[in-house]
């Protein structure tokens, strides 16, 4: 039997993204975000929650850029911190010596020590309430290449992504390999 828990925004695990986007004076800032998701696969888009009085939502608005971070475990106090502490108060970067560099495809910058970026350019914005939803087109992603196997695909495990336990408030490490999606359900498949 099922208990009811009530209305949460509680759903496990979530990528913990860091949202690069330049402020308005050009210099970079970051958020730490962990709802977001895939939102379309053509054209490859995601989508990011942002609350309207966070720094990086003015941001946003401004350029229409944003990339997405995600940092390995070995990160996991810096981007907390990136999550506590607002980008109009603090540079973020110099504060963890993490080094920004300019997006190639989109304005808005992404930290060289993370294995893996995305750059988008803001397509849709939907106000939802309390926070509002940003649909990136994503125009690259970059990989650290440390990270890729033989077949050019992105090890994920081997990165060590670092995810979100909104249930716990808790940061993770990526889990074990049960089985190939679109592969292990077939076994339900009449032949």
């Amino acid at each position: 039997m099922k208990q009811s828990i009530g209305v949460s925004e509680r759903l496990f695990p979530c990528p913990v993204m860091v949202v690069g986007t330049y402020d308005e004076h050009g210099e970079p800032n970051v958020a730490t975000l962990s709802w977001g998701s895939t939102a379309s696969s053509g054209p490859q888009s995601v989508s990011i929650a942002v609350r309207p009085s966070r720094y990086t939502f003015e941001a946003l608005q401004r350029t229409k850029a944003f990339t997405v971070n995600l940092p390995s475990i070995e990160h996991a106090a810096a981007v907390d911190y990136f999550g506590i502490v607002s980008g109009r108060d603090e540079h973020k970067l110099e504060a963890t010596q993490l080094t920004p560099v300019r997006g190639e495809f989109v304005d808005a910058p992404y930290i060289a020590e993370f294995p893996f970026c995305m750059e988008c350019k803001v397509t849709h914005v939907i106000d939802l309430g309390v926070h509002s939803l940003f649909i990136g087109a994503v125009q690259d992603i970059k990989v650290d290449e440390t990270f890729m196997n033989d077949q050019g695909i992105f090890m994920w495990k081997a990165a060590k992504i670092l995810t979100f336990d909104s249930t716990l408030r808790a940061y993770r490490a990526p889990g074990e390999l049960i089985g190939d999606a679109f592969s292990i359900g077939k076994k339900y498949i009449a032949t």
